[in-house]
């Protein structure tokens, strides 16, 4: 009787846990905006994400056009659920945002936000 009250109480306590333990973090929202198109130079770059992140072990890489790539230094003072930093767009074609992010439950997730610079 008192195993039975034990695993009954397991279970229901698996099925009320927060979901949000589970959960890898997913982009929301970028800036700019995946398959869009932004002018020549500075550019801020956003990245929000459905969870709290780990930012210090968080990175974002930029693929120029000509394939090069450059580390972005990403700003220490944003929001628990957001990556910032902004990259400078020398020329014109397809720049590629890496992201990799550690979120609060110990995952990794990455993705990829193309974007085109062009002159306006």
């Amino acid at each position: 009787m008192a195993i039975g009250r034990i695993v009954a109480a397991a279970f229901l306590g698996f099925l009320f846990a927060p979901a949000s333990v589970s959960a890898h973090a997913i982009l929301t929202h970028s800036e700019p905006v995946a398959g869009s198109s932004v002018p020549l130079g500075k550019v801020v770059l956003s990245f929000r994400f459905n969870s709290r992140i780990d930012c210090a072990r968080s990175r974002l890489t930029l693929t120029r056009p000509d394939h090069s790539q450059v580390l972005l230094k990403i700003n220490s003072d944003c929001a628990p659920d957001l990556l910032q930093t902004s990259a400078d767009l020398t020329a014109p074609g397809t720049y590629i945002v890496r992201w990799q992010v550690l979120a609060v439950d110990g995952h990794i997730t990455r993705g990829d936000v193309p974007f085109t610079a062009a002159d306006r």
